[in-house]
């Protein structure tokens, strides 16, 4: 278990994070509970900032916010130098109650709305990553003439990476942006760069999620660079800036295998000073959005356990007082974890148990399958890995309350998002409607 980052334990047998051992947090806040360690989230910002740089080349690092993203953690960034990438109006609206800088904001999204657009334009946001070209005509309606925005186009490479269906973005098929193999794609690009208040500052590609080939990323930058290259002998457009997205794999299980080191990231960039020299270009400003790769690891959520039983067909089972309200991802993408009792960390892994939670459906699974102790009424479960796509995709499925955040760090814990109270699930409700 020690390949996670944010675990220590005591000689106790207790898990400890951030200086603190986790079942006094339990006491003291509950369960479920999210619990982040804030210097490994700073640590991450600081790697990020410094292994991704070129002495030929500008390089921005931009927090993918849909990870994460209450107000303590927008000023995280913020603090931390970072710019944000938010893709709806409340993301927008969170950096804003967090009075993040408005210039270092890139919007994104599939189908903005022209609410979220006028937003845009009244907050000052610095970058738009347009989408298509319906949404060009659009955005252009809600322009005035005192409006100044620079744009990057989204765009797929068509490099297939490794990954899960549903979080591989970049195939032909993409919900995503617009086809480099498309030649409207090419009249898109003219069309922004005609607007006046319009600049067209380049190319933004993603090529999915939890991605552990170096190669990937290489191809990427390549591919995005052939395209550059297409733009400005077609179109005689210099391409100022190209963001190549996220999708740096993290560990969540044993078996994982994620980047080690920054050799890929230094690929990526020297790989961009080549195809520039190739193709006699300038060199562009590169971007990244790394965004499970700076929380997922500095996440555990803590719960409590009720029971366990076993099958007639001998199937063990733990269930815990949280759910897949809670814990979406390994109903949604299969995705696999790994937990362990908090409170008994030394104790005899004895058997594989199926950690569920108190939903009521047969999918409601947190742990598919994990060694434990045998659970006790009252243990306490920690899963690890549970900083990124957890809080922000938390429901009120079942009408159960969302669990609070708290961020931990040199033995002090402080709650970023309060427990949600049962009055919070019929606050909008209207009582008087029949």
């Amino acid at each position: 278990m020690n390949y996670y980052l944010t675990q220590d334990t005591t000689q106790t047998g207790i898990l400890t994070m951030g200086g603190l051992d986790v079942v006094s947090l339990v006491k003291r806040f509950g369960t479920p509970l999210y619990l982040m360690d804030e210097a490994h989230i700073r640590h991450q910002c600081q790697w990020f900032t410094r292994e991704f740089k070129h002495p030929q080349l500008e390089t921005e690092v931009i927090y993918a916010s849909k990870a994460f993203l209450p107000i303590a953690m927008a000023q995280l960034v913020a603090q931390e130098g970072l710019s944000l990438d938010v893709v709806s109006g409340g993301e927008l609206y969170t950096a804003m109650q967090a009075q993040f800088p408005m210039e270092k904001i890139y919007f994104h999204g599939n189908n903005k709305s022209k609410e979220e657009l006028q937003l845009l334009l009244d907050a000052g946001v610095g970058t738009l990553v347009l989408d298509n070209a319906f949404e060009l005509d659009r955005l252009v309606s809600l322009l005035q003439p005192q409006h100044q925005l620079k744009v990057l186009l989204r765009v797929n490479p068509g490099i297939e990476a490794h990954t899960h269906e549903y979080i591989a973005t970049t195939k032909n098929n993409s919900k995503f942006g617009l086809s480099v193999f498309d030649p409207e794609t090419l009249n898109v690009i003219a069309a922004i760069a005609a607007v006046p208040q319009l600049t067209f500052l380049g190319l933004h590609s993603h090529i999915g999620s939890q991605i552990f080939e170096a190669a990937s990323f290489d191809q990427h930058a390549s591919a995005i660079m052939a395209y550059v290259n297409t733009i400005h002998q077609t179109l005689g457009l210099e391409v100022q800036a190209i963001n190549l997205g996220g999708g740096f794999g993290v560990r969540y299980t044993a078996d994982d295998q994620p980047l080690e080191g920054a050799d890929y990231l230094h690929t990526m960039l020297e790989s961009i000073v080549r195809a520039a020299q190739t193709y006699q270009l300038k060199h562009p400003k590169v971007m990244i959005e790394p965004g499970r790769a700076i929380v997922a690891n500095a996440g555990i959520t803590l719960y409590e356990v009720g029971n366990a039983k076993t099958t007639h067909a001998q199937k063990r089972y733990c269930f815990v007082d949280g759910s897949m309200a809670d814990h979406i991802r390994t109903a949604l993408y299969q995705a696999r974890y790994t937990g362990i009792l908090a409170n008994r960390v030394h104790d005899a892994h004895e058997h594989p148990y199926t950690v569920t939670g108190k939903a009521c459906e047969s999918g409601d699974i947190i742990i598919k399958e994990t060694l434990l102790p045998h659970p006790q009424p009252g243990d306490v479960l920690a899963v690890f890995s549970t900083g990124a796509y957890h809080y922000s995709m938390a429901s009120h499925y079942n009408r159960l309350p969302k669990p609070p955040v708290v961020f931990v760090r040199d033995g002090k814990a402080k709650v970023v998002v309060e427990r949600e109270r049962f009055d919070d699930l019929t606050r909008f409700d209207v009582k008087d409607a029949l």
